[in-house]
């Protein structure tokens, strides 16, 4: 376990619940492999970390947004095949092939940047060629796919090893989109393979597609929120229903209990007032922190055995909550969000709260919270399937 720093606060991060909620994923994904992505320092766990505990789980290749991040993970020490899809021009496009990561490539001037970086640095560069089959976003329009498959079919400084997509709505039981973005899928990876592409691998199906769409699974389902134990939207259900278990535990120390007055105005512009006399605790976080400003009023924490609400504007180091006349030491643990255990709200919890998804949540703690590791260490496994 890591040194827990002595301090205001903490981000526990359970790497064992993290293995297990990939073997969980892997079970889900109808025999295709599995992609842990760590984009955005793991959604705020740590993406060496966890990248290496997903690794030990059974995950065969990791994800990054940008190539800062993959290159990041190669210098680590993370040797699994790694795709990188956010690029820019003069992006590091050589580094990435010498450090052997593959690249997505949506359009031409992608796939002319990364052959001439392949023919500087003497290597076949691998690309994965990206669909836009209807989210609107990064990827080729089915009206240019021919060109750019044919283009990158001539190019001798590339290999295509992979075709993907994103899906918009998959986290939504029953959108039209989906069966939609699966066809127009299915089309655009036969056009490229009858033309001579022969992917290592075909990918579209997310988080919440590898938990509720078998036929989307196809070589390969890249996991991310649900991975590290959040469920992908409400209408698929609890982490805990969807067999998954929150990775992070986010507390502070309080740090100070005081008795106030009735009729007294808490942080600023007084939007809480107190009823009656009353207890406050004050918790050392704040919105510098990553606690969402829009939960003001709304923010659920435990406290002293009891789930409390955040009383008043959540500041930038800190907010207070009313103890109703309850008491706790400073010092005394204040629990913003858990797997549940002990009766501590969840990330989905703070999400309703601020009127956002649970991803932002936690992805959004900032760097003054300590992430602090624990059961580092892999369990022994069977075989992996």
């Amino acid at each position: 376990m890591t040194q827990n720093p002595a301090g205001r606060v903490r981000a526990e991060i359970d790497l064992g619940a993290l293995r297990a909620n990939v073997r969980t994923l892997r079970a889900r994904s109808s025999g295709a492999r599995l992609m842990a992505v760590v984009k955005a320092d793991a959604y705020g766990h740590g993406a060496v970390p966890c990248a290496r505990a997903a690794l030990e789980a059974g995950a065969a290749w990791i994800g990054t947004a940008t190539p800062h991040e993959a290159l990041a993970l190669r210098g680590a020490g993370i040797e699994a095949p790694m795709l990188c899809w956010l690029w820019t021009p003069g992006g590091p496009w050589r580094e990435a092939i010498e450090a052997d990561i593959d690249v997505s490539v949506s359009g031409m001037w992608a796939l002319r940047e990364v052959a001439d970086a392949a023919r500087a640095a003497g290597r076949t560069a691998r690309i994965q060629l990206k669909a836009d089959t209807g989210l609107g976003r990064n990827g080729c329009q089915p009206a240019d796919w021919p060109e750019l498959v044919h283009e990158a079919l001539a190019a001798p400084e590339v290999r295509v090893t992979g075709l993907w997509s994103h899906l918009a709505c998959a986290d939504e039981p029953g959108h039209p989109s989906i069966t939609a973005q699966l066809s127009v899928f299915q089309e655009m990876t036969a056009y490229a393979e009858k033309a001579g592409v022969a992917p290592e691998v075909r990918h579209i199906a997310n988080s919440p597609a590898t938990l509720t769409l078998p036929e989307s699974h196809y070589d390969l389902v890249r996991t991310g929120i649900a991975m590290y134990g959040v469920s992908p939207s409400p209408e698929l259900g609890t982490s805990r229903q969807l067999g998954l278990r929150p990775v992070m535990t986010l507390s502070a120390s309080v740090a100070l209990s005081k008795q106030v007055p009735a009729g007294h105005g808490i942080s600023y512009g007084h939007h809480y007032v107190t009823r009656d006399e009353t207890t406050l605790a004050l918790v050392p976080l704040g919105y510098a922190d990553g606690i969402p400003r829009h939960a003001s009023g709304r923010g659920p924490v435990l406290v002293g055995g009891k789930v409390r609400t955040a009383a008043g504007r959540i500041a930038m180091d800190q907010f207070v909550v009313d103890l109703e006349g309850d008491t706790v030491e400073p010092g005394a643990r204040a629990v913003l969000f858990g797997p549940g255990d002990d009766g501590e709200p969840t990330a989905e919890d703070w999400a309703r709260a601020a009127d956002t998804i649970a991803y932002e949540i936690v992805t959004r703690i900032g760097s003054r919270v300590p992430r602090v590791y624990v059961n580092e260490r892999a369990e022994a496994a069977g075989p992996q399937t």
